[in-house]
């Protein structure tokens, strides 16, 4: 697990430079989902709260939605992903990054990698 991440309850991982998060879900999320298969990621321009719903996630085993880790604009999606979902598995934290934002505001309710992996543990 990167010790550069911030981490959300709902396994969504937000790693923070010059104001820009890059967005993707944890390897854990991607563990229990399973082969995914497709991923619906939000436009480029939306804007969302922390926690509000931006899209979701399919996979063999089931769907699931994916919640914003920070507020702000959609400045880009990850094109690698409409072709290959798979990435999301493979390489959760590096090509399988989803989107991109605009940080609005400084991140509050994002836990550390450490309290993520109680979180995550306590789940398993």
């Amino acid at each position: 697990m990167p010790k550069d991440l911030l981490y959300s309850k709902s396994h969504e991982w937000a790693k923070i430079e010059g104001g820009i998060a890059v967005v993707g879900i944890t390897h854990f999320a991607q563990e229990q989902l399973g082969d995914i298969t497709y991923v619906d990621l939000p436009q480029v321009g939306a804007v969302f709260e922390a926690g509000q719903e931006m899209g979701s996630v399919e996979s063999v085993k089931a769907a699931s939605e994916l919640y914003c880790p920070v507020s702000g604009e959609v400045i880009e999606q990850n094109p690698e992903l409409d072709a290959a979902p798979e990435k999301v598995n493979a390489d959760p934290y590096g090509e399988g990054w989803m989107i991109k934002i605009k940080v609005a505001d400084e991140p509050i309710d994002l836990m550390s990698p450490e309290e993520y992996a109680e979180i995550a543990q306590a789940e398993h």
